[in-house]
């Protein structure tokens, strides 16, 4: 039973968040660099080379679309990837943790 509960809790936790707005902290500017044939994080210090998922996740987020938003389009662009809600909501957390984006 506390699994269950567990698992419950856990999903109303991720739809809850999913109607968080991402924005980039004013540090960090995403950019498509073609020397390196991928997106990167841009910052005062350096850059920050993005593997395909991140700069594809990263590529939708504009302060107006919400997590669930940035999830419907990516499902719609990559139909054959299957379920992309916990990976994307990972990478938000991973990316808020960076410092790289914020919820507003």
């Amino acid at each position: 039973m506390n699994d269950l509960l567990t698992h419950e809790l856990g999903l109303n936790t991720l739809l809850v968040d999913a109607q968080r707005v991402p924005a980039f902290n004013p540090m960090f500017r995403l950019q498509w660099e073609k020397a390196q044939d991928s997106y990167v994080l841009l910052y005062p210090e350096g850059m920050i080379k993005l593997n395909p998922s991140a700069g594809e996740i990263l590529a939708r987020v504009d302060g107006r679309q919400s997590e669930a938003d940035i999830t419907d389009a990516l499902q719609q662009a990559f139909p054959e990837a299957g379920s992309l809600a916990g990976d994307v909501h990972e990478f938000m957390e991973v990316a808020c943790e960076q410092n790289w984006i914020r919820f507003i």
